[in-house]
């Protein structure tokens, strides 16, 4: 057997999945340009026969003749060669929509179009709406991360948007990468090509690489810029993996922490990431990004994303930081620990960003010392997922168990001066979960490994 041949037959494979192109388009995207009211954009995978990037959309009807309003887009096409053999992605950008709009779209594949499927345009001003966030899918993730995740579309009636802290897929030798991506595709299914997915970019969406020196670096993936067509407004040098995009009177903004810490771009970043806070318009700034300022897991937090980052986002007064990589749950919003922020809510003291980081997959991390008594709540051994719904003078944020049970609830309410003070309601919650040893809090072995 030749030794490429023999190599390949070595690389774990998803069992039974037919993850291979095929004459339908499939792995459909949606993602939200700079200005979500305006701007769409939608990533589809085909066959080589299908040589070039090519849509219909019109708006949605209440009737079945979707496709006589409907006209052609054409994109842009780039060949991916993968595991699964070789296949075209495709991205096709639509301008100039009509805010709070129903557009219908389908895409096409050597054998025929795919099925029609709907988004709606934001508002052009602030409107209340709700949006997922979800933590590291990463591993197992259609066998296991994917209840978590349909579990979170199934709770909300009408999510506005999907926002990911990164870590998607592994990219590691734990199973074929393109299989991997069949696997985030076929967990999220159709919603993914029909709610707009703002993603950021995870160490694993990272592949180790040689240099010809001998010295170690890493590449971005080729399955990350091709699956999501990204709005393109990011930093210098990290215009793949770094965006804004403003929905209904939010600002999302979306950073590249592992391109900071092993690339370089971590200055570039910083200037770009003030320049973003400082021409902000919106109501409520976030920002999205993978390894947290503060960690639930690791021995020590991340000091050079912190030094630079934390007194940008303190000083321009962002409202919620989302983060993944820990694999565990925290809620900070004192870093002085939950006694002083217990005593800032008895007092009605203003508070500052709230940081979060969640785990949506399999693979757990066990809670460092300070996640005892830092964080206002936290959790290991847990999967869960986040919804929080905007309104104008207040964000509700909740997180849920995988098995649906609410496990933390709060509110950043602002008030006339722009003062934001922390809420918790009384809802019943269960204790935090925590591992007793190697006794986790399902009755089960804890599976959370020490960072």
């Amino acid at each position: 057997m030749p030794v490429a041949q023999a190599n390949e037959s070595m690389v774990p494979r998803s069992v039974g999945q037919p993850y291979a192109a095929g004459n339908l388009a499939d792995r459909i995207v949606l993602t939200p340009g700079e200005n979500a009211a305006t701007q769409m954009a939608v990533s589809f995978r085909t066959d080589l026969q299908q040589s070039s990037a090519v849509l219909e959309f019109g708006p949605a009807l209440a009737g079945p003749q979707v496709v006589a309003k409907a006209s052609q887009v054409k994109g842009d096409t780039r060949r991916l060669d993968a595991e699964n053999g070789p296949s075209n992605y495709h991205q096709v950008r639509l301008e100039q929509l009509s805010p709070d709009t129903a557009y219908a779209y389908r895409v096409q594949g050597s054998a025929g179009w795919s099925e029609w499927h709907q988004f709606r345009t934001a508002k052009a001003d602030f409107q209340p709406f709700t949006f997922l966030y979800l933590g590291d899918t990463q591993n197992s993730i259609l066998s296991v991360a994917s209840r978590t995740i349909r579990q979170a579309l199934r709770s909300v009636a009408h999510p506005a948007l999907v926002v990911h802290a990164g870590d998607l897929v592994a990219s590691r030798d734990e199973l074929a990468h393109d299989d991997e991506w069949g696997e985030w595709n076929q967990a999220g299914g159709w919603a993914y090509a029909a709610i707009p997915q703002l993603p950021a970019a995870g160490n694993h969406e990272y592949i180790d690489t040689l240099l010809p020196d001998g010295s170690e670096s890493r590449s971005l993936g080729q399955h990350f810029p091709a699956q999501f067509a990204l709005p393109r407004n990011g930093a210098a040098g990290v215009r793949e993996t770094s965006y804004v995009s403003d929905y209904q009177g939010v600002r999302f903004i979306v950073l590249d922490g592992t391109s900071a810490l092993d690339l370089g771009s971590l200055d570039s970043q910083t200037k770009w990431l003030e320049n973003a806070l400082q021409s902000s318009k919106a109501i409520w700034n976030i920002v999205l990004m993978h390894q947290p300022i503060y960690t639930c897991a690791r021995p020590e937090d991340t000091e050079e994303l912190k030094a630079a980052w934390k007194p940008l986002i303190e000083r321009y007064k962002v409202d919620l930081v989302l983060q993944g990589h820990d694999h565990c749950y925290s809620r900070l919003s004192n870093a002085a620990g939950r006694e002083a922020s217990r005593k800032a809510q008895q007092t009605n003291q203003p508070i500052g960003p709230v940081y979060m980081v969640s785990v949506t997959g399999s693979k757990m991390y066990g809670l460092n010392d300070r996640a005892h008594s830092q964080p206002d709540r936290s959790a290991e051994d847990t999967q869960l997922y986040q919804t929080v719904a905007v309104e104008r003078n207040r964000l509700s944020i909740r997180t849920y168990t995988a098995d649906d049970r609410l496990y933390d609830a709060f509110d950043i309410q602002r008030d006339a001066k722009g003062n934001k003070y922390l809420h918790e309601p009384s809802l019943p919650k269960p204790d935090e979960r925590f591992c007793d040893k190697d006794n986790g809090p399902d009755g089960l072995p804890c599976t959370a490994r020490d960072k």
